[in-house]
Order: structure tokens, then C-alpha cells, then sequence
């Protein structure tokens, strides 16, 4: 009973594993793309398990105790709260961690390299321009990749003006 709570390491290696491996982590699924944290498919279901799976042995290297997973745990949170925070108080650190949107169409014509470099399929654009009410591309005046991964079109006045 008391291994539950002897930690195989100084308290503070946890907080620094778990600083490195959030960090790290982060930037992965930054450079993964919006994609990746918008549309969320089984494919990507399995890829956070394994993730997490991946990532215990860096977070607790062999520490199994109660006490090191919740260090582990109340370190991640708050990590994951401060940057938060940080994101709201700083354009810089919001623009870091969630990125800009990206425009995908323009007047009718679908940006097909910023699409694959999006990792956004078309029918994944499609079902966007149906679930917004555009019938096809020529109703889009505009259609940006939001930094949520969500596509955000705006269709064509009728009157041939465009937005506005």
C-alpha cells in the first residue's frame, strides 16, 4: 500500500516530462493540420489512443504509482489551462497554438492545392457546401478552413454583388 504513493522519481522530472511531451505533442498535431482537429473519423479516434499509449512510457517513465499519474494529471491540466489563458491574453500565442484560416475557394473556384495541403477531401468540402446551403461551387464566394478544422462558406449574393 505504500508504493501507491512512493514515487519512483524527483516529483519535479514528472513536471518536466510532462512540459516537453505536451509540447511536443502539440506542435505534432499542429503540423498535422485543421483537418486532424475538426473532422474527427475512426482513423483518427485510433490515432489519439495510440497516441496516448505512446506517449505513457515518456510521461511516467517506471513510475506506476497513484501519486505520479495524478502529478502527471494535475500537471497536464494546468499546462493545458495556461496555454489557454495565454491564447486569449496574446494574438502571437493564439496564432502559435491554433493557427489562422485558411481560404479554400474563392468567386466560384476551389483552391485544390490549399485542399490537399489541408488534407481536406472533396467530398468533405461538399457535404460543407450542402450543410451551409450552396449547391455547388459556383454558389461560394468564399470558403475558409477555420482554424477549428470547420469549412465556413459564403455563398454568392443572388444578385451577383458578392458578400456583403
Amino acid at each position: 500500500m505504500s508504493d501507491m504513493f512512493a514515487l519512483a522519481m524527483p516529483w519535479w522530472e514528472f513536471i518536466l516530462r510532462a512540459v516537453v511531451v505536451y509540447a511536443v505533442v502539440l506542435g505534432m498535431v499542429r503540423l498535422s493540420g485543421k483537418r486532424a482537429l475538426g473532422q474527427i473519423t475512426p482513423f483518427d479516434v485510433l490515432l489519439i489512443v495510440l497516441l496516448g499509449n505512446a506517449v505513457q512510457n515518456a510521461l511516467l517513465g517506471q513510475d506506476t504509482s497513484l501519486a505520479g499519474g495524478l502529478l502527471l494529471a494535475a500537471t497536464l491540466i494546468t499546462i493545458n489551462y495556461a496555454v489557454g489563458w495565454l491564447a486569449t491574453r496574446s494574438r502571437r500565442v493564439e496564432r502559435l497554438v491554433e493557427g489562422e484560416p485558411v481560404l479554400v475557394a474563392r468567386d466560384g473556384r476551389l483552391l485544390d492545392s490549399v485542399l490537399r495541403r489541408e488534407l481536406i477531401t472533396s467530398s468533405d468540402f461538399d457535404a460543407a457546401m450542402r450543410q451551409q446551403g450552396c449547391r455547388g461551387i459556383e454558389d461560394v464566394e468564399l470558403a475558409l478552413l477555420e482554424t477549428n478544422g470547420h469549412i465556413t462558406i459564403v455563398p454568392r449574393r443572388q444578385d451577383g454583388q458578392g458578400p456583403g
